[in-house]
């Protein structure tokens, strides 16, 4: 272990070698899930708080549950629904931002015999409807939201479905509330024995190609891959902190911030507001953080308002001040405690790594599906490589098919698609590899690299195919850029459509564009230089409108949905290819 490392260790008050972890309380066995591991953890440390819960109106205003808490709360949760009439194995959703209610209601969902079936807290209404027709929802817990998603998300919301809100929900948004029913409860319950074989849960795939599929989970992909990521990578106790804030509903989130703390019995804290993520940051010091490309890149956009990059480097260039430089920035962040930070669901700009590397955080990227409980690959310490994923987990088998296709067999493979033999069957091939749809190459140390979507790759009119994904890369690692859509299907060359930085639309509204027009052409420039010829860009279109999961831009995990950007812009093409630019500003000048 390295100095630095023992240092955080001291300072933030945990250890990597702490005995009281899962081993030491409960064996390894055939029957054991995630459920008995919540019960051994109730057993020898009730007292012991698991998680907090931001209430609003400030940093002192939180409520804490301990194990004994939490299980009181999902045996009264739980014997009110075996009230309910559901036959076993009944679909109950849940919609809502992360909050401690999540876990509960999602346990009490698992010790009542039923099927948890979450959802996005920003989809539009008609992805609601159809995800609880889909799946046969018989109650809705709504949770925490905000007013304008929800005001759209109710409208899919069946009148005749019973549903029961949680605290801090949304003003009139459910029938019940999850006071009320406690109170008309008791825990006076025997939760329902459940088999590793059995249904646990249907998660929905964020739709980024049409309607979402429903991805089924037993008990045991759920345990076996919490098992497995422990065990080789996080090494988790119940000494670690760790702060959940991206989607529950995901299948990521579920996996490393449920799952985990339910196996390690570390402590969770949730995040009130993005106003307050800082506060919230501060409050839980983390030791095990996870984030996607997008929020790493604001991170670093928030350091870079305060210390420019010039000022920065050149700081980090003299010996003692660069040590405190670091350190101060990483406390600044909030991450000063982490141990292992880590970042998934999109490709993330390898100069960002090595950025965040220098500041003195290695983060390590990771790859994995929904469809196999997002147990694939994982980079390790110390033997990570920019622009790969890492390498397979020892139990899972990775292939790549002759047209390139990444294809992984392993323990957390799904059960299935919920109702859709015809895609399961598409999917899965007949030796029980997942086909992932993206594309890859592996290197000598097996590491992995995506390459690109094997459904996302297009011909220009020249006859070349032009593979997206690793464009739009090079073109995000920049200040000035937060989203970028390449395209040009049929067309001679591609062209690039992107959405500014906040501090960039900013500045173009204050009439800075010919400031950051130059910028974007210089950028154009030196990443069509680093790109084959068939692959180096027109121009770049800078739309104002904003990309966002509510409008169907983005999905809930902040990728872009690529048919939709297509579809909103294609008309504009011809048009565009046809000014001879290198930065056309597109929907700025109608507001004027």
């Amino acid at each position: 272990m390295e100095i630095a490392d023992t240092i955080t260790e001291t300072l933030c008050g945990t250890t990597l070698t702490s005995p009281d972890s899962i081993e030491d309380i409960m064996t390894e066995s055939d029957d054991a899930t995630l459920l008995t591991a919540f019960d051994a953890w109730c057993e020898k440390s009730p007292d012991r708080v698991f998680l907090t819960q931001p209430m609003g109106g400030g940093d002192a205003n939180v409520r804490d549950w301990t194990f004994a808490q939490m299980r009181e709360e999902a045996l009264k949760m739980a014997k009110y629904l075996s009230t309910l009439g559901f036959e076993k194995g009944g679909r109950i959703a849940l919609c809502s931002k992360n909050c401690s209610w999540w876990f509960i209601a999602d346990m009490a969902i698992w010790m009542a015999g039923f099927v948890t079936v979450p959802i996005y807290p920003t989809l539009t209404g008609d992805t609601v409807s159809y995800i609880l027709e889909h799946s046969e929802s018989k109650l809705l817990f709504v949770g925490k939201l905000d007013e304008k998603p929800w005001a759209e998300m109710k409208t899919g919301v069946p009148k005749s479905l019973p549903t029961i809100n949680f605290p801090l929900c949304p003003a009139d948004s459910a029938k019940e509330k999850w006071d009320d029913v406690l109170a008309k409860s008791d825990t006076d319950f025997t939760p329902v024995k459940r088999e590793r074989a059995e249904m646990a849960t249907i998660i929905y795939t964020s739709g980024s190609t049409g309607r979402p599929k429903g991805v089924m989970h037993d008990f045991e992909t759920m345990y076996v891959t919490t098992v497995g990521i422990n065990k080789q990578s996080l090494n988790a106790t119940s000494k670690d902190r760790y702060l959940s804030y991206l989607p529950l509903a995901h299948g990521m989130e579920r996996w490393l911030g449920e799952c985990a703390s339910l196996l390690a019995g570390m402590h969770v804290f949730f995040a009130d507001s993005l106003a307050t993520f800082v506060e919230d940051l501060n409050r839980a010091r983390p030791t095990l953080f996870v984030s996607v490309p997008r929020l790493w890149t604001k991170f670093q956009l928030g350091v870079y308002k305060k210390l420019p990059p010039e000022k920065l480097g050149t700081l980090l260039k003299i010996p003692i001040i660069s040590y405190l430089v670091r350190r101060k920035i990483v406390k600044g962040l909030g991450l000063d405690c982490v141990r292992l930070a880590g970042s998934g669901s999109a490709p993330i700009p390898p100069e960002l790594l090595q950025w965040y590397k220098s500041i003195g955080l290695e983060v390590l990227e990771g790859y994995g599906m929904t469809e196999n409980f997002n147990y694939s690959h994982l980079s390790q310490k110390g033997k990570a490589r920019a622009g790969y994923v890492g390498n397979a987990y020892s139990d899972c088998d990775v292939r790549i098919a002759n047209d390139g296709e990444i294809q992984v067999k392993g323990p957390g493979t799904m059960m299935g698609y919920y109702k859709n033999e015809a895609a399961t069957k598409e999917t899965i091939t007949d030796d029980g590899y997942v086909r992932t749809g993206d594309r890859g190459e592996i290197d000598d140390m097996g590491r992995l690299k995506i390459t690109g979507r094997t459904k996302e790759i297009f011909k220009t009119s020249k006859g070349k195919y032009v593979a997206p994904a690793p464009i739009e890369n090079k073109l995000i690692n920049h200040p000035r850029v937060e989203l970028a859509c390449v395209g040009g299907s049929s067309y001679p060359q591609p062209h690039a459509i992107l959405q500014l930085s906040e501090d960039a639309k900013k500045a173009a509204d204050n009439g800075d564009k010919e400031k950051i027009e130059k910028e974007l052409t210089e950028h154009l420039a030196a990443v069509n230089k680093t790109l084959d010829g068939h692959e180096a860009m027109d121009f770049v279109a800078v739309v104002k409108e904003d990309w966002l999961p509510e409008n169907g831009f983005l999905t809930p995990t902040q990728k872009i949905v690529r048919r939709k950007i297509e579809e909103a812009y294609e008309g504009n093409h011809s048009g565009w290819y046809a000014e001879k630019k290198k930065v056309i500003w597109y929907g700025w000048e109608r507001e004027r």
